[in-house]
């Protein structure tokens, strides 16, 4: 995909970086303008303090000898290399002496530090500018001229002076040129002015490329959730393996996506499941009610064709509720209370219940219940899933070799409470066939010789997960065991 400024900039990450380059760049000026204000303040209070100690030298020179070493000192000072700005000037500013042949009107009039920087020429600047520009000497300037530079840029330099009216009225002006500390200035601000263009260029490449990165990154997520939303649902969202937020939101949305695929897939088990189980009742109770009304009959056998529909509706009624319970557990939601519950007393009930119809089959039924064992629970749940493993007990060691035999047993194991129903059996051989067993509407029985909804274990699996246990099948060779685990009983 073409990615183009205009695209790029509307991106949050690239509104973002454009405005902490802003704020970067401001505060960059800043600064600049910062730094070079203060070096020029600290090069003004260094000239200061030069001028300082001139002038307090100078005055002890007056102190010892009056104006005639003075104006000696002034002189000598004048001709060294790199002298400051010395000039003595009558009391009508006629200049007498120093190194000073011109200055800015009105220098000399105000007593003490100048307020702004003022143009001067010393004496002979003005010459050799004339020799190298070839000009006449027509105009030259004599010493004591005291008119003023045409300009900075006509040779002239800027200086501050103190300005001093000695005691015969005379005038003194020590000063110092400012050409060193404005080129150190100028280079700061050059410097600083450099810094910043390659900061900002820095930053503005960091940020074109960082936003450019991030909406690659933002673009193959918005691919992949297309693809997803399409219909793909086993495609998931790119994770590049740097570790960094776009990895850890994709691998959470990932692991979302596989939970959500495995809950559709889940789904539509189900609705497969109750499609294909549940079209066989109907079909027979349509075809019994087409069979009655076909042909003339008896009224008996128009009560046994009612009588059929009904304990068909009877069975379909029942799968249903076993459906609805086994998703209101799942969900982790019942309206049942729960409390303590007596297994013990539990088995016993359900044992006397079976009993009966054990008898009828041919099944031994026996149990084996030494002491009450107390749990949190729903009686009703647990009697329930009780029921419905020691039904499938009872019809499926009808085929057993020897006598069938089914053993109901209670008993304490560590933490937990097992709960064991044995029956010998064929049981079922194969791990796998055990796995699936549980699960909904599973029938292991080819030939379904055996009437049963597929339920029954499933609905066992759920209850034994309400009440935080679990269910487990197990070879007894011959013959198979479902143990129910449940958790002791905490008491405080």
């Amino acid at each position: 995909m073409a990615l183009s400024l205009p695209a790029i900039m509307k991106t949050t990450a690239a509104r973002l970086s454009a405005l902490y380059l802003l704020l970067f760049a401001l505060c960059a000026v800043l600064l600049v303008f910062y730094m070079t204000s203060l070096s020029a303040r600290m090069l003004t209070a260094q000239t200061q303090e030069t001028i300082n100690d001139e002038v307090l030298g100078l005055a002890r020179a007056y102190q010892r000898g009056g104006l005639p070493v003075l104006v000696r000192v002034v002189e000598n000072r004048s001709r060294q290399p790199g002298a400051n700005l010395y000039l003595i000037a009558d009391a009508n500013g006629q200049i007498l002496t120093g190194n000073v042949q011109s200055l800015e009107p009105g220098v000399i009039e105000t007593e003490g530090w100048t307020t702004e920087p003022f143009s001067y020429q010393r004496f002979g600047e003005g010459e050799l500018d004339r020799l190298r520009s070839g000009a006449t000497d027509q105009s030259a300037p004599q010493a004591g001229d005291n008119s003023t530079p045409q300009s900075t840029g006509e040779k002239g330099h800027n200086a501050i002076a103190l300005v001093l009216r000695l005691p015969n009225q005379m005038i003194m002006l020590v000063g110092r040129d400012l050409g060193e500390p404005e080129r150190f200035r100028a280079v700061i601000s050059r410097a600083l002015t450099l810094a910043l263009g390659m900061m900002g260029l820095g930053g503005l490449l960091i940020w074109f490329f960082v936003g450019r990165a991030a909406l690659k990154r933002i673009d193959s997520v918005s691919d992949a959730s297309r693809r997803i939303m399409g219909g793909d649902l086993s495609g998931r969202l790119p994770v590049t393996g740097a570790g960094d937020e776009f990895d850890r939101l994709s691998e959470n949305l990932n692991a979302m996506l596989a939970r959500i695929a495995m809950l559709n897939e889940g789904l539509k088990q189900v609705s497969d499941n109750i499609a294909h189980d549940l079209k066989t009742p109907l079909t027979r109770l349509r075809n019994r009610a087409e069979a009655t009304l076909a042909g003339r009959h008896k009224t008996e056998d128009y009560r046994q064709a009612l009588e059929g529909t009904i304990a068909e509706s009877d069975q379909l009624i029942k799968t249903f509720n076993a459906i609805l319970m086994i998703s209101r557990l799942e969900a982790g939601y019942s309206s049942e209370q729960t409390g303590p519950v007596d297994l013990a007393a539990t088995v016993s009930d359900v044992v006397e219940l079976y009993e009966p119809v054990a008898e009828e089959a041919g099944v031994t039924l026996e149990a084996t219940v030494p002491e009450a064992f107390t749990i949190n629970g729903n009686r009703e749940l647990i009697g329930q899933a009780l029921s419905n493993i020691v039904d499938n007990a009872i019809k499926y060691s009808t085929d057993a070799a020897e006598t069938p035999r089914v053993r109901v047993a209670l008993e304490r194991a560590g933490s937990e409470i097992k709960l064991t129903v044995t029956d010998n059996g064929h049981g079922i051989p194969d791990d796998a066939d055990r796995a699936r067993a549980t699960e909904r509407f599973v029938r292991l029985e080819k030939s379904r010789s055996q009437p049963g909804s597929g339920l029954g274990l499933s609905l066992a699996k759920a209850i034994m997960t309400f009440h935080n246990g679990r269910l487990d099948l197990l070879p007894a060779n011959p013959g198979l065991s479902v143990v129910m685990s449940f958790p002791l009983r905490e008491t405080h």
